[in-house]
């Protein structure tokens, strides 16, 4: 995940400070030395993390901070201030058109997930922002490219308008925009070829469509993981076609986002989403403020309600948990509550957003945790109605026949069923408050837990036998 390494060291960084009990000006540079080179190794560019350094020294010895209770949370606040400062201060927008159509232009290099960032814009104009969009297929260049905007299209429902690969870009936008002007239409997305890399052939095409749609957005997509190259690229774009604002995307790929904290203070070009994934809704709001927080391990929780609220059934989840408090829990609420969670996204990414979660995190394997969360529900799934309702039914015949419907061992169901007691009994206890969404019986990575031994597919024990009671012992006789 992007700025994992870089959270860590800028954590232990902000410990050397706050474990004192006065800031000096030595303290204060052994601090700044460590996150120098924690910002340089993120690839991070070399005068911004110069400028960087020599601004927190500046802020972190003047009278206010050294006169303070907590000299060291003061440094911490004002690090986090700084970061802010390099993302920006303001949240971008998307500029609509008063009256008519908003066109806007995506534009980027080969392989930087720009088809997929235009569909996954659509679905943001459509659910948040009660647009109707329409997506046009200009990249005649890639093959594929127009079937991979038609697939994507469908599965968010936003109309996908082409005139095949034999029509040039600029007639394809030519003719899209009159059909949104005749069909009513508010928000066109117009998804332009790339190259491998900038050329005059890829410029002189964008600039012909510029002058054409007048446009009320350019927007660049970069790959977080390509480091400070994010800065050359935006710049070059920028020189060329005035971009309005960035996508950056594989957020969620093994990335030191040293360019996601050049890119602004270096271009002045603000960043408007970031992607966190291939789905078209790993899409987020870029918030500058919580981005800084999230970097410094201190959590997103407001993201994560907005997450939350998205995409989870609220009502859903309550009677779930009324049901799971009153003993009424069944596992067609376990199946719901799978479906719940895998709406969410990354559980690593979720944990992440959960102030002093972030070590945590670093546990979570998400494909091992997606992997058992699958054969769980292929499992319920394979159960009948009645066998759901009431898993107290379950014999070794029946486990049997589930087990061999949901293509796992019978010692899977038991450990399922294990859980499931587990999870009863402890909901049973609680007299309030929101229930841990852990089918699996523990804390992530630990015993019991995601991943860990006793988790799912990993217990010692199967929940199939009987505990055996302590033999008792005889009195002696006198």
């Amino acid at each position: 995940m992007a700025f994992e390494s870089l959270t860590e060291r800028l954590n232990r960084a902000m410990k050397t400070i706050t474990g004192q009990g006065k800031l000096t000006e030595s303290n204060m540079d052994e601090m700044l030395r460590e996150v120098r080179m924690s910002l340089l190794e993120a690839d991070v560019n070399y005068q911004v993390v110069k400028d960087f350094v020599a601004n927190v020294k500046e802020k972190a010895l003047g009278q206010k901070v050294l006169d303070a209770l907590n000299p060291g949370q003061m440094v911490v606040k004002i690090v986090k201030e700084e970061l802010q400062q390099l993302l920006g201060n303001e949240d971008a927008q998307i500029h609509f058109n008063d009256n008519g159509i908003t066109n806007i232009m995506m534009a980027g290099l080969q392989g930087t997930g720009k088809t997929t960032a235009a569909a996954k814009i659509a679905r943001y104009l459509k659910n948040k922002k009660n647009k109707k969009a329409l997506l046009v297929a200009c990249d005649v260049i890639r093959p594929a490219a127009i079937e991979q905007l038609q697939t994507l299209g469908e599965s968010i429902q936003v109309p996908v308008f082409t005139l095949g690969a034999e029509t040039s870009a600029l007639d394809t936008a030519k003719a899209a925009d009159q059909y949104a002007k005749e069909n009513g239409f508010d928000t066109v997305i117009y998804d332009t070829a790339g190259r491998l890399h900038i050329d005059e052939e890829l410029m002189n095409e964008l600039s012909m469509m510029k002058d054409f749609l007048h446009p009320q957005e350019i927007l660049l997509t970069v790959d977080a993981m390509t480091g400070q190259d994010i800065v050359t690229v935006a710049r070059e774009f920028n020189e060329q076609l005035q971009i309005t604002a960035l996508i950056v995307t594989k957020l969620d790929g093994d990335a030191r986002g040293g360019g996601l904290l050049s890119v602004r203070s270096i271009t002045n070009v603000p960043v408007l989403f970031v992607s966190n994934g291939e789905k078209v809704d790993d899409l987020e709001e870029f918030h500058p403020d919580r981005m800084a927080e999230r970097i410094l391990g201190m959590g997103d929780i407001l993201s994560l309600i907005e997450k939350a609220q998205e995409n989870m059934d609220v009502e859903l989840a309550a009677s779930s948990m009324e049901r799971m408090q009153s003993g009424q829990f069944d596992m067609n609420d376990l199946l719901s509550q799978f479906e719940q969670m895998n709406r969410l996204g990354s559980f690593k990414g979720i944990l992440k957003m959960i102030p002093g979660m972030n070590k945590m995190a670093g546990m979570v394997d998400d494909d091992q945790m997606n992997a058992q969360i699958k054969r769980m529900r292929a499992i319920i799934n394979s159960m009948t109605p009645k066998e759901r309702a009431r898993p107290d039914i379950l014999k070794a015949s029946r486990k049997n026949r589930i087990a061999k419907g949901a293509g796992v061992k019978v010692a899977d169901v038991n450990k399922l069923l294990t859980s499931f007691d587990q999870m009863k009994m402890m909901s049973q206890m609680m007299s309030g408050g929101m229930p841990a969404m852990n089918p699996f019986g523990g804390g992530f990575g630990k015993p019991g837990g995601f991943g860990g031994p006793g988790g799912f597919g990993m217990s010692k024990h199967s929940g199939s036998k009987k505990k055996r009671k302590a033999p008792v012992k005889k009195k002696k006789r006198r």
